[in-house]
């Protein structure tokens, strides 16, 4: 008959739904079509019942990570030379600042992302690395002097060097080829490769240079700034800057490790480098790496229980394997990068491991009740029971931490209803 067929196929619905939220960890229980508005309550001995609550729900999640500097970079000396002095473990180098010697000749932090790549000793040599350093010395506040306007075309003095950048525009197709360089930009800033050159020899004169947008141009002026610059520094005031006397870095740097010693060949490493500023870094499946977005809240909790609230500043684009450790079946990892609002609670503790607490969607002020709570019936969607044995119908909302929000007629906060858990 239509009507008992109906009614089957209600039940069946009703029961696949139990199915499908009892796969995933919830505990429901089903009232049958005759239950009408009223079930019968269990012996009241067996009986559990829970309040309905006003409350925040929160699709918070907890990851393990790693309090520290940053992922450290391997800085390597010049080809030649004996390392005479190295700056100690835990050490903060800024601008303008000697990070080490070789043969002792002082080695000075710029900031820049371009490394100085050759020898900088004629008036006219054009380029990025003439920019980082005209950059660096007005920083230091050195009056530099003015700048060639970009598309200006220089030519340089003779002797000056090859420049090892593409040819610009307006260069002659008979210019000399130009030189690759001996050393390259780590991803943060500092030298992969020697990260040092030694001084090149004056390269043949050459055709004008158009300076492009980024290039700076070897002054006369700048090279007074320069001389003076070396004279302050305790450096002899030759206004010739070699590869050697300078690393280029993104900003200050904090010495993570130590790796060679006084007297040791300067061309092995000698030094592991990280940035300043603390931070958390969390491995995340790349997977779920979606539901972690930058600006993203977050609280860190502590090894001695404080907490910290912070941001998420960065979701890392490169995947990379799963640790051996972890075993061949485990997910490739992101790393996703958190910043604390309140570094002070950070100032005793260099690295730790730490607890992130992810926030996700947020409901404020809503009605919940454990998930064990919930009635599914047979003609479709939720109810939930009081101990007085009426359903109540409810609609559901969002799920969180064991509880769900509910909403309907005659819910109020502190009514007791049966639960299974």
């Amino acid at each position: 008959m239509p009507g008992r067929s109906n009614r089957r196929r209600r039940v069946v619905v009703a029961a696949a739904v139990v199915t499908a939220l009892a796969a995933g960890g919830v505990a429901v229980r089903l009232a049958s079509p005759g239950d009408g508005t009223r079930a019968a309550a269990n012996d009241p001995a067996d009986v559990r019942t829970a309040s309905v609550t006003e409350t925040d729900l929160s699709t918070a999640v907890t990851k393990s990570g790693t309090l520290g500097y940053g992922r450290p970079w391997t800085l390597k000396g010049p080809a030649d030379g004996r390392v005479t002095l190295l700056p100690a473990a835990g050490a903060v180098i800024r601008r303008g600042q000697q990070l080490y010697r070789v043969n002792d000749r002082p080695a000075m932090v710029f900031y820049g992302a371009t490394p100085l790549f050759r020898r900088l000793d004629a008036a006219g040599t054009v380029g990025r690395d003439v920019r980082v350093l005209a950059d660096n010395l007005r920083s230091l506040g050195h009056d530099i002097g003015s700048q060639p306007a970009v598309g200006t075309l220089v030519t340089p003095s003779p002797g000056a060097p090859t420049d090892t950048a593409s040819p610009s525009p307006g260069v002659p197709a008979s210019s000399p080829s130009p030189a690759a360089p001996t050393g390259a930009a780590d991803p943060k800033g500092g030298k992969a490769g020697s990260g040092q050159q030694d001084p090149a020899p004056p390269a043949a004169p050459q055709g004008p240079t158009r300076v492009r947008e980024g290039d700076a141009v070897l002054t006369p002026s700048l090279i007074a700034a320069l001389k003076r610059w070396q004279q302050s520094a305790g450096m002899a005031a030759t206004g010739v800057l070699d590869a050697g006397d300078v690393v280029v870095t993104p900003g200050p740097v904090r010495v993570s490790d130590v790796r060679a010693q006084p007297g040791d060949d300067a061309a092995g490493e000698l030094l592991s480098l990280t940035g300043t500023e603390k931070m958390v870094t969390v491995p995340v499946t790349a997977q779920d790496s979606a539901s972690f977005q930058k600006g993203q809240a977050v609280t860190v909790t502590l090894p001695d229980g404080a907490t910290a609230t912070g941001r998420i500043s960065a979701v890392s684009t490169v995947v990379q394997s799963a640790d051996a450790a972890e075993g061949a079946d485990a997910a490739p990892k992101r790393t996703v990068t958190v910043r604390v609002d309140d570094a002070g609670k950070l100032d005793r503790i260099d690295a730790a491991p730490v607890q992130v607490q992810f926030t996700g969607q947020t409901r404020q002020g809503v009605l919940a009740v454990p998930v064990g709570a919930l009635v599914a019936l047979s003609e479709g969607g939720y109810a939930v029971q009081p101990s007085d044995g009426r359903l109540i119908k409810v609609t559901t909302g969002m799920f969180a931490k064991g509880l769900v929000e509910v909403s309907g007629s005659g819910l109020s906060a502190g009514l007791k209803v049966v639960t299974t858990s």
